[in-house]
């Protein structure tokens, strides 16, 4: 019943295509007799072109099945192979976890097995379709060689990524300042440093820029020491000033007792005297002290009736 359906298909597209040829072919070739005698036999039946012209889809239809059969084999390689490469990214993370390796370790290490399983996928997948090796190899090559051209600066932006993964300038959360940017790190990809900035704008930094240049990690230690600089009136009584500084510092239950606080006199300057101030708070409370100190010390100036002062001329009339 098939090869019946089948040849039935092919001799109605003959009977289709010969009046087109019938139609448009004198337009294409002189009008001689030799041409009347082919067009004149185009109107007989075509029983040997048929046949071949049937020669001609059994090869096809025998190519198409097998093709299909490549086409399906594929992608059922496909997806068994990203079932495995998610499973081996499973293994491989716990892996990590019972090594305590940073997260900066672990997203670039995940991104660069990704990125291998799936080039050995994609190769698998075009043999399985039936590109010789050695074309393959020839292609591969080919394009080894125009994509290393094309991203020689990726490349160094990779070279940057592991130095980043072996020399652990910061790790994932932490606040870093790079590059005229600051922000929290969210990532660390192949080629980009993923960071979210306070105002939460998201900022790629090359991995090459990054690892070559200065960066700060605020939040590197668990402790920081912060400082502070207050000037008052030269009319103020400095002595009580200070009293009152230690005072609030010792008051505020986020100021680290354990470590030395320093509160003195740090200049004397033409309108104001300087007072400076440290003290040791834990990496969390950065933000809160330091803004929250400040707004403190004016309300208790202002109370104990310590000005601040602002810039002052004292201009002398002098007689001749």
């Amino acid at each position: 019943m098939g090869d019946f359906a089948y040849n039935f298909l092919v001799s109605y597209m003959i009977m289709q295509i010969q009046p087109l040829l019938l139609k448009y072919l004198p337009l294409f070739i002189s009008q001689n007799d030799t041409t009347k005698e082919v067009v004149s036999g185009m109107t007989q039946p075509i029983h040997i072109n048929e046949h071949k012209f049937l020669t001609m889809l059994e090869g096809w239809k025998d190519g198409l099945i097998n093709f299909g059969i490549r086409v399906l084999l594929a992608i059922v390689f496909f997806f068994i192979a990203r079932w495995v490469i998610n499973a081996i990214i499973r293994v491989l993370k716990g892996i990590m976890d019972r090594r305590n390796l940073t997260g900066v370790a672990v997203s670039l290490i995940n991104s660069i097995v990704i990125a291998l399983l799936y080039i050995a996928v994609g190769i698998a997948v075009i043999s399985i379709l039936g590109v010789k090796s050695v074309s393959l190899a020839a292609v591969l090559a080919s394009m080894g060689l125009a994509v290393g051209m094309a991203l020689s600066g990726q490349l160094q932006n990779l070279a940057g990524g592991v130095i980043i993964v072996v020399t652990k300038p910061f790790a994932i959360g932490d606040f870093i300042q790079a590059q005229n940017v600051e922000g929290t790190v969210k990532s660390v990809s192949l080629f980009h440093t993923v960071i979210t900035t306070i105002e939460n704008k998201v900022i790629f930094i090359p991995n090459g820029a990054l690892s070559s240049g200065v960066i700060i990690n605020p939040t590197a230690q668990d402790t920081r020491r912060l400082q502070w600089t207050f000037g008052i009136d030269y009319d103020s009584d400095v002595d009580k000033a200070l009293v009152i500084l230690r005072e609030l510092l010792e008051a505020d239950e986020r100021v680290l007792k354990e470590n030395e606080l320093y509160i003195g006199v740090s200049a004397l300057n033409a309108s104001s005297v300087d007072i400076l101030v440290r003290a040791w708070v834990n990496v969390s409370d950065v933000l809160a002290v330091t803004h929250g100190f400040n707004l403190t010390v004016f309300h208790a100036f202002n109370e104990a009736g310590i000005s601040f002062p602002f810039p002052q001329i004292t201009v002398s009339h002098r007689k001749e």
